[in-house]
């Protein structure tokens, strides 16, 4: 399987035309860019943010274009320290014009199933996934490009189900 980089993936801001859509199955990520931020969290050390405005730039740039960004993140509770981490900084996407959904997993709809071996992955305007790979650890590996139609489609299905049961951040309450 060829993966592409986060970098890579990240490119795919530049050519989607409406909507990118990212699903997060995940309760802890390792992600190079995040570890130093996440440690001095953990530390109880204060944070610039600086390590963010590169995506926070492409953000709010796709956005003011009239391009949506979504997430529903499916969490466990109680949450694990990343978790607690990702919510007291999710203010920061919102800001940025992204839009930003919590999933209790007790709250998943019956009998749901997740497509792409239950990898969390971006669809970029119905037509492209990036499915993300990790390691044993939670490391992140990259993304492999699908464009299979039929689990394109399951995961549309799968995103209309889950973003009208989230939760919109304004109003979860951890």
């Amino acid at each position: 399987m060829d993966l592409i980089t986060p970098a890579q993936r990240d490119e795919l801001f530049n050519s989607f035309q409406r909507d990118a859509f990212h699903l997060e199955l995940r309760d802890d990520y390792g992600s190079p860019i995040e570890d130093t931020p996440y440690a001095r969290w953990k530390r109880g050390e204060p944070d610039d943010y600086a390590w963010l405005d590169e995506w926070r730039a492409l953000m709010k740039r796709v956005t003011s274009e009239g391009k949506t960004v979504r997430r529903v993140r499916v969490v466990s509770q109680p949450h694990s320290q990343y978790v607690t981490w990702e919510h007291s900084l999710t203010h920061l996407n919102i800001e940025v014009g992204e839009d930003i959904r919590w999933l209790p997993r007790h709250m998943l709809p019956e009998g749901i199933t997740f497509p792409a071996e239950g990898n969390d992955w971006w669809l970029y305007d119905d037509r492209l996934l990036a499915v993300g790979h990790f390691d044993p650890e939670g490391q992140v590996l990259g993304s492999e490009i699908v464009e299979d139609p039929d689990t394109v489609a399951e995961c549309i299905r799968l995103r209309d189900l889950l973003w009208a049961v989230a939760i919109p951040h304004a109003e979860y309450r951890p």
